[in-house]
């Protein structure tokens, strides 16, 4: 059987090259993409190689970095242009191969081993990708190259990203390589499972691979095993064109402005987000049975916080099902420290158009309700309904609805 030759793609700095693109005038000068460059306030969403060399690093924040480099460009995220990049970056990869599958904004896997009879082995493939994505896009694309998906990721991770030419092949020929790094630089591990990992004499790679099995799966059950073939490169998923198309959970995620500390707050935020997740049900066509609530507290060098779920007795789609699910959830999981983050999810999703109906349970006005607001929402936007409370200090709505993913449109 021919051995696969699968692609990671994956676009350095990808914010900060977008906005050199877009602006020449930032060329040859160190930018980052940062929330809110007016409020000198957010974190460090990309940096582009010149500012990194000045120390700066993603998900820092604005103020630590311009400490670093004072005279570093700051831009404000742009967030449909990046996701129109992005589109049109697939769009370039599947002239290569019909087996593109997106892992994040700025990475994608690529499935091209039926295809280097039309473009060449696969070095030069990765080489011809690459320049057809800088010039339609300015944006550099970096390539790791493997006979799977996990390789081809650290390969991208690890290699690629400080060669020269951004590209690396990794495989069990040169596996050494890897093995020879860090555990924490492996995929899939991250400060937590890292700290595991060395508490039990586990400081490279190489030594996970090599560590006893049964060791691992007492500790980990199954992620134990995952752990080990992962550190041995071994990995059977296929790249999957599908694989975003059937979901799993509707979610939505905020991080506040401030440390919310009264639960009055706290709960306005909450209903913002059960209307948003059950606004999002209905747009795909979904009903859910499970409620997921996690809350992170203020305090980054001692986090606290929860992540707890309930199922409820029908599948719903209707805010205020899902909002007293998560409700509940918060009141007996809370531990009343301030909090800068809040998350609602539903999953064991199904169907909007076939589902089990509860007979006492208002069914009639909660569809009705339900058509009324998205009919205004569809035809009038997402600020042109809103209940009274998200007017309050606390609401967050009229703010969420001008962003994409929390940024400026």
């Amino acid at each position: 059987m021919k051995e696969k030759v699968i692609f990671l793609t994956d676009m350095q700095s990808f914010y900060a090259s977008v906005e050199k693109a877009r602006d020449s005038s930032l060329q040859n000068k160190p930018v980052i993409v940062a929330g809110d460059p007016e409020r000198r306030s957010g974190i460090v969403l990309a940096a582009c190689p010149l500012a990194k060399k000045f120390g700066i690093t993603t998900a820092e924040t604005l103020g630590s970095a311009l400490i670093k480099c004072p005279h570093v460009k700051v831009v404000r995220p742009h967030m449909q242009l990046y996701i129109d990049i992005s589109i049109q970056i697939s769009k370039i990869m599947e002239q290569y191969t019909d087996l593109v599958e997106p892992f994040s904004i700025d990475e994608q896997f690529m499935d091209v081993t039926g295809s280097q009879k039309l473009f060449g082995d696969q070095f030069e493939m990765a080489k011809k990708l690459q320049s057809t994505i800088l010039n339609n896009t300015g944006v550099y694309a970096r390539v790791g190259i493997g006979p799977n998906k996990i390789l081809a990721k650290m390969a991208c991770d690890n290699f690629a990203k400080k060669n020269a030419d951004g590209i690396f092949r990794l495989d069990q020929s040169n596996i050494e390589k890897l093995w020879q790094l860090p555990v924490g630089k492996m995929f899939g591990v991250g400060s937590r499972m890292k700290r595991h990992l060395n508490g039990m004499g586990i400081s490279t790679i190489g030594g996970l691979a090599k560590f006893p099995l049964e060791r691992l799966k007492k500790r980990w059950g199954i992620n134990g095993e995952v752990l080990r073939q992962t550190a041995n490169g071994i990995d059977y998923s296929p790249v999957t064109v599908t694989t975003y198309n059937r979901q799993k959970a509707i979610g939505h995620h905020m991080t506040l402005p401030r440390d919310y500390s009264e639960l009055n707050e706290i709960k306005i935020v909450l209903l913002e987000l059960c209307t948003e997740v059950a606004r999002r049900c209905r747009k795909k066509g979904y009903m859910g049975v499970t409620v997921s609530c996690g809350v992170r507290g203020a305090d980054f060098d001692f986090p606290t916080g929860f992540h707890r779920q309930v199922t409820l007795p029908v599948p719903t789609n209707y805010d205020l099902d899902i909002f007293n699910a998560a409700f509940q959830l918060l009141l007996e999981f809370w531990d009343r420290q301030p909090i800068r983050s809040l998350g609602v999810s539903i999953s064991n999703l199904q169907p909007a158009n076939n589902y089990q109906i509860d007979l006492f349970d208002r069914y009639a006005l909660k569809e009705s309700l339900n058509t009324a607001f998205d009919t205004i929402w569809d035809k009038y936007g997402r600020t042109a309904l809103y209940r009274a409370s998200s007017l309050t200090g606390a609401g967050q709505a009229a703010e969420r609805a001008v962003k994409i993913g929390g940024h400026y449109k």
